[in-house]
């Protein structure tokens, strides 16, 4: 038996534990469950009532508790959809077809080269003396790569995914974001603490400060996008500068691919600094006398950077990198993009906008398209997408590996 003194204790650590479980099950749990509920139903802006005569309605919709319970408006009480999957299936049901499948495989066959070049770096590594450089080995996946696109005739395959969902293009265009942001933001920052952390820059102190005032005016990115996005209107500053210099000005945010390069430049002047600043410590965390015996040994820069700079540096970056690709670097990316552009410029009616990434279309499908089941489908398919990536990029990048050695 239990004496009383072990249930005091138990009473006591649940005593402290307690509020911050109710405040997961209250702002966490409740709402990952209502979402999926919501995704089965067909609730939109002409069925905007519960219907309360079902069980599982009136447990799980605030909107049938006594408490919040309202008069029925316009239109009929939403219930379940028939079929279950429709508001799914409307998303991404048309990937699944003959053509949809086709394309999907087309695309994945591209990424077979470069896993193969990895795991040849891998076995290569092993070898005491190794033959041939990882540079070439990644250069001669790269090249096979493009062969392939070419012989699989990617580009229609990406034409027949385009016409086929709106999801596929609001999620390809938000991992392309990724790939170009995350990587082009690490390795500025790390150009920049590079130099900075050189003991032959004078005034390095100062020159460090600077670097956080992006950064720190990124908590008030709303009034900071809105100052670029006038840097690059018609009448904007940039076309002010050209016509200057006798050059012409260009509509930028008019333009899909002008307004997404802006889009990520500003991204990167708010970014880099954080980038800067955990490159920059681990950096400094380096003991000297790894360079000292390098020097010794005749390496020259560039030997040193490669063999003893990036790998040491591998430990605290690859976790900060895998929490912006995931956080800031995209799918959490909605500020900077709506002050700047809204998601625009339009493609078309019913087509999403060429800087409409994952955050901004599932804006728009609740507030503007009151599609409130749709987007909580959307939010399902997003969040197991984003958990399984999270998972594989834990195991790639080992971020967890110190916390069970």
């Amino acid at each position: 038996m239990v004496s009383w003194s072990g249930r005091r204790k138990a009473l006591t650590i649940l005593a402290f534990i307690g509020p911050t479980l109710l405040g997961i099950l209250a702002l966490n749990i409740y709402p990952i469950i209502y979402n999926v509920y919501i995704s089965f139903t067909n609730r939109n802006q002409y069925h905007p009532n519960p219907d309360c005569t079902v069980f599982l309605t009136s447990v799980i919709e605030p909107g049938c508790w006594p408490m919040f319970r309202s008069n029925a408006g316009m239109g009929q009480p939403y219930v379940i959809q028939e079929p279950l999957f429709a508001n799914y299936d409307s998303l991404i049901g048309k990937l699944f077809t003959g053509e949809g499948v086709l394309a999907l495989v087309k695309l994945a066959l591209l990424f077979a080269p470069l896993i193969i070049a990895g795991q040849v770096n891998k076995r290569l590594d092993r070898q005491l003396t190794r033959p041939v450089s990882s540079f070439w080995v990644w250069i001669g996946g790269l090249a096979i790569t493009v062969l392939l696109a070419w012989i699989l005739n990617v580009g229609g395959a990406m034409k027949t995914l385009e016409a086929s969902s709106d999801f596929f293009i609001v999620v390809f265009r938000t991992l392309l974001f990724v790939v170009i942001t995350v990587p082009l933001n690490y390795i500025f920052g790390l150009i920049l603490a590079l130099v900075l952390n050189g003991d032959y820059i004078k005034g390095r102190t100062f020159f460090r400060a600077i670097m956080i005032i992006p950064w720190a005016a990124s908590t008030m990115f709303i009034i900071m996008s809105l100052i670029w996005q006038f840097f690059f209107r018609e009448q904007g500053t940039i076309n002010q500068i050209l016509r200057a210099f006798g050059g012409e000005g260009l509509a930028w945010l008019a333009n899909g691919n002008y307004a997404l390069a802006a889009i990520i430049l500003v991204n990167l002047w708010f970014s880099f600094p954080f980038c800067f600043n955990i490159i920059l410590g681990a950096l400094q965390s380096i003991p000297a006398d790894q360079y000292e015996a390098a020097d010794v040994d005749g390496a020259t820069y560039w030997q040193q950077l490669v063999n003893i700079t990036l790998p040491l540096l591998r430990p605290s970056v690859m976790p900060a990198i895998v929490l912006s690709a995931i956080g800031g670097g995209g799918f959490q990316m909605f500020g900077t993009v709506w002050a700047m552009t809204g998601g625009g410029p339009s493609q078309g009616a019913g087509v999403p906008g060429a800087t409409e990434l994952v955050m901004v279309y599932a804006y728009k499908q609740v507030f503007q398209y009151n599609a409130y089941a749709k987007a909580g489908a959307f939010a399902v398919i997003i969040f197991i997408f984003l958990f399984i990536a999270t998972l594989y990029s834990m195991r790639i990048s080992r971020i967890t590996q110190g916390a069970y050695e």
